[in-house]
């Protein structure tokens, strides 16, 4: 079934960091009316990198994560500069983060957060090919690089310190993405 998209009467909003705060006075099909509250994403967009050491093992960091006050595991990932493109941003963030560069980078689909109050979206990066190569990033501290294979995905999804969503539907992806198409 496929909807008419609502109305939008008028949008309000206030600046929260790297996303927009915004109101929107809605009018649906039917001519039900609502207010809705997004967070609307600012800048050039972000990036998700599963990078693979090898054919079989996924490179994960351990960082801060301040909404759950703990440390979590996950992907590297961070926003697209100006003037980047998803690409050289996958590859940037690799270096600050993993401490490795990509050879071989390939945009696999765009990720939302949560698409029902965020417009925030992640291009999908696969790594591979990688070498040593450490940039400065941005990071307070140096983020823990754990190598992890991907036959034990299984028991990542099980860790308490392994919760964000994104990660664990990327390496999903990546995972049936490299049964088909890798080479």
């Amino acid at each position: 079934m496929s909807r008419r998209l609502p109305t939008i009467h008028k949008t309000t909003g206030h600046d929260a960091g790297p996303f927009r705060m915004e109101q929107l006075d809605l009018e649906f099909s039917n001519g039900e009316r609502r207010l809705y509250e997004r967070l609307h994403g600012r800048g050039h967009g972000a990036v998700i990198v599963v990078p693979m050491l090898d054919d079989e093992t996924v490179l994960l960091v351990r960082e801060y994560a301040a909404g759950m006050h703990r440390y979590e595991l996950g992907l590297v990932k961070g926003r697209i500069d100006a003037g980047e493109t998803p690409l050289q941003a996958a590859d940037r963030e690799l270096k600050e983060e993993a401490g490795y560069g990509a050879r071989r980078l390939d945009a696999l689909r765009m990720i939302s957060l949560a698409p029902t109050y965020m417009s925030h979206q992640a291009t999908l990066v696969l790594a591979r090919d990688l070498y040593p190569e450490r940039l400065p990033g941005d990071e307070p501290e140096e983020l823990e690089v754990v190598p992890w294979k991907l036959d034990a995905l299984h028991e990542l999804i099980l860790r308490e310190d392994f919760s964000e969503g994104r990660s664990i539907a990327a390496l999903y992806i990546v995972r049936d993405w490299l049964r088909h198409h890798g080479d």
